[in-house]
């Protein structure tokens, strides 16, 4: 482990490193960067961060992370399920365990299949048609704005339509479903604040039953209002086949025969709304973080977003207006489009959404290449994937974006090593929704790479401060900063091309 000192554990020594950081960098980074201090330490070791944080077991190598997701998956750890409690009540697909995950999840698989999103293309078109709107305003008045903001609302928007098949409208009006989440995760906590105010908040109970209401309210009238139309359709009708929950719903129903029910089961309905909220909350954050880094290297990258046009335009042809009436009629267009997806790629390689945390088990040792043994018991451990996805072990040239590394045939140099891409993770935990991030993410690109330019508005900002800081991390002046989107909500303007 990294040098400790009888007093102060690591903390002096993460003190050192992170003040080398900007003061809201993502503190994914620090693992990362103590591996790039102590290069002799491998890419599993121990912290102690007493009193302010528990003890904790950094996993980042592709041996060790096999073992803890897919050998033997180790629970999630208690400060998740404390962080997610008042969006989800702990029938989550995140921190549910044992059969109950097993049920839920066999139950939306269907659902998050790479063929049964095909058939929702419609949707997703859609939204993103009104993003391409609010681009077009924005680029008429030349305007600073925030492009997280933006990419908020239509992630938020995809995942309404998909999911429930309902038309949030996030992107023209406000939306108590959507403002009730925004406010909930504002007042979430792990549960470990070193500000005793912010952590025992007598106002957070009263916060979070208000915000809980609002959500259930409105996600249980769409459910109810969905399971009415399928009861009442006829089967096989297209009422059944236009979200996510449609087809849950369906699985759900007994035969025709006996559609007699007068209600949905209590349990089933607190269960499908709890999970629909999880998906609102995670689907919407983590695409959307993604898809400004996208917009961020494209911005930076002109190469890459020369060519990501030229394969827009071999696939779609350069007639702009028939693109989304192409995507729709034949959403498949979008499984010949090796480059785009080479680049959402190495943007989630570089740019990670999400890191995992797991706690250890009497008795469970994770064993690295060397043959070290590692006690996890009672420790928070910390699946890094900022670390492994940017460690030279695996990678060459880590902090570089080179999207070619996803074309290139096995053997060569550039070529990902197995188990070193994690971004949705590995094991029958993987996020269930990977497949519908990607689709967003090329629907989003496809509609919008050919038709704005934008221009990142760092330097007005930095010069309208005019404070003298840090302001890169690994040369990158859009670092990570707290649920893993770039500073600033990415601050841009944006031309139409």
């Amino acid at each position: 482990m990294p040098p400790w000192n009888p007093i102060t554990g690591h903390l002096y020594f993460c003190y050192k490193i992170t003040a080398r950081l900007p003061k809201d960098a993502h503190p994914n980074y620090l693992p990362h960067l103590v591996r790039r201090e102590l290069p002799e330490l491998g890419p599993n070791f121990y912290l102690d961060t007493w009193p302010f944080g528990p003890q904790i077991l950094v996993v980042a190598s592709t041996k060790t992370l096999y073992q803890i997701s897919q050998e033997h998956s180790l629970p999630k750890h208690p400060g998740l399920r404390y962080f997610l409690y008042p969006i989800a009540e702990g029938l989550d697909l995140v921190t549910m365990e044992g059969h109950l995950w097993k049920t839920w999840r066999s139950r939306f698989n269907p659902g998050f299949s790479a063929s049964y999103l095909m058939t929702l293309a419609r949707g997703i078109v859609d939204e993103t048609e009104q993003f391409c709107r609010r681009l077009q305003e924005l680029a008429e008045g030349q305007k600073l704005f925030r492009m997280k903001d933006l990419t908020d609302n239509l992630t938020v928007d995809i995942i309404g339509r998909v999911v429930m098949n309902a038309q949030l409208g996030s992107q023209v009006h406000r939306n108590p479903l959507v403002d009730g989440l925004r406010m909930q995760v504002k007042w979430c906590t792990f549960g470990a604040d070193n500000n005793p105010f912010k952590r025992y908040n007598p106002l957070r109970p009263l916060v979070h039953w208000y915000n809980s209401r609002r959500m259930n309210n409105y996600v249980t009238r769409v459910i109810e209002s969905r399971f009415a139309e399928l009861m009442s359709a006829d089967c096989g009708s297209e009422i059944a086949n236009n979200s996510i929950i449609d087809l849950v719903l369906t699985a759900y129903l007994p035969a025709k025969a006996s559609k007699d029910l007068p209600q949905l089961d209590t349990t089933f309905k607190r269960f499908t709304v709890n999970q629909i909220k999880l998906f609102l909350f995670s689907g919407h954050d983590t695409t959307s973080s993604t898809v400004c880094y996208i917009f961020y290297i494209l911005a930076t990258k002109l190469r890459v977003s020369a060519q990501i046009r030229a394969e827009h335009d071999a696939v779609f042809g350069k007639n702009l207006s028939r693109t989304a009436s192409l995507i729709t009629a034949t959403p498949h267009l979008l499984n010949q489009l090796p480059y785009t997806v080479a680049v959402i790629k190495e943007v989630l390689r570089m740019f990670p959404a999400v890191s995992g945390t797991r706690i250890g088990e009497p008795g469970f040792e994770v064993v690295d290449e060397a043959g070290q043994h590692f006690p996890t018991q009672d420790l928070l451990i910390w699946d890094v994937v900022q670390g492994i996805q940017r460690d030279p072990i695996y990678w060459k040239n880590p902090d570089d974006f080179i999207p070619e590394r996803w074309l290139v045939a096995p053997g060569h140099p550039l070529h990902p090593v197995k188990g070193a891409y994690r971004p949705f993770s590995h094991g029958p935990r993987n996020c269930i929704g990977q497949e519908l991030a990607m689709m967003e993410m090329k629907v989003i690109l496809v509609l919008t790479a050919r038709q704005f330019d934008i221009v990142l508005g760092y330097t007005d900002l930095d010069e309208a401060k005019k404070k003298k800081e840090i302001r890169t991390v690994n040369g990158e002046r859009g670092y990570q900063v707290q649920r893993a989107q770039p500073q600033g909500d990415l601050p841009c303007y944006v031309t139409k091309s």
